[in-house]
Order: structure tokens, then sequence, then C-alpha cells
């Protein structure tokens, strides 16, 4: 059975209002990054971008993280070439669900890889709960209090062809 959490207007709106606060709490786009976490991270960074230099009248370099090298689940990939640089600028490392934080925790590994950022900032569009790490987002969407038998899909135009995020339970033999 899913339930659905954001329709496209409330993804809509959880962005708009998710870039506003970042030019707010960074005093502009100045020094701006951002950082997708593939698969659905790297568009809703794509999308970040666009809003932003909407807003400021300058679209921010946006990249995408490889995180396969530094998951310490064993799903480990070959290293890529690093991404945008990052030294002294100012990092917003955006994914589609924080869980655990293992996800974050590869990433924020990896963008150390491509230089000494001033900070690093975390976006989610949705923050589930059940952190297995001390991480926390800065910005989220929508926070979604959830059962370890529930899961949360983001779903989007650019991966799946619709904008939703739906909350389905796992089916568990009485």
């Amino acid at each position: 059975m899913a339930a659905k959490i954001l329709d496209s207007d409330g993804m809509r709106r959880a962005l708009w209002r998710m870039a506003h606060e970042i030019l707010e709490q960074l005093g502009g786009a100045e020094d701006l990054v951002l950082v997708g976490i593939p698969s659905r991270g790297e568009p809703l960074a794509q999308r970040l971008g666009s809003l932003i230099g909407q807003i400021e009248g300058r679209r921010p370099p946006v990249a995408a993280v490889e995180i396969g090298p530094y998951r310490d689940d064993g799903r480990r990939a070959a290293h890529s070439a690093p991404g945008l640089p990052v030294t002294g600028k100012s990092v917003v490392l955006v994914d589609d669900v924080l869980h655990t934080g293992r996800t974050v925790r590869a990433a924020l590994d990896a963008i150390v890889d491509w230089g000494r950022p001033q900070r690093v900032l975390l976006l989610v569009m949705v923050d589930r709960g059940h952190r297995e790490l001390p991480i926390r987002a800065d910005f989220v969407g929508k926070n979604v209090p959830t059962s370890q038998h529930e899961r949360v899909f983001v779903r989007l135009a650019e991966t799946d062809g619709l904008d939703e995020v739906v909350l389905e339970r796992d089916n568990i033999e009485q």
C-alpha cells in the first residue's frame, strides 16, 4: 500500500523554499556549488541550480559526486575524476532521501578528495529518520517519520517520468 506524501506541486514548492533558504543562509549565491548524489540527488541539484539562477540572475555550478569508491557496504566502484573545484566554496550536497546517513558520509569523503570546502551543507527532499551516523540535514523538503518496515520513494520526471514522493509499507508475512 502506497501513500502519496508530495505531489509535483508540493515538490516544486519545497524546492523553491529550499532555494530561498540556501540563499538566505549563505547571503547569496557567491561561491556556491551544488553537488548531487546520483541517482536522484543529481537532477534535484540541477533543478535547484536553475531556481537559484532565476532568483539571483546567475546559476551556480552543479556537479554529481560518485560515491562508489567511498561506500562502506562492500558496493565499491573504481575512482572517478574529481568534480568541480570546491576549495573555499560553500557546497550544498543534495540527495533525495536521508535515512541511515551512510550515503552522505561516502559523498562527504568524495568531496574532501576534490578539495577543502569552506563548508558543506546537506539538502534532502525527505528526511525519514533512523540514522546510523550523526548526520543531519540543513535543508529538508519534508520530514516523514517512518517505521523500519516502510520505504520512501522520491520519483522525478527525469528518472521516473513523474514527480512525487510516496511512502510504501513492506509486505510482512504475519
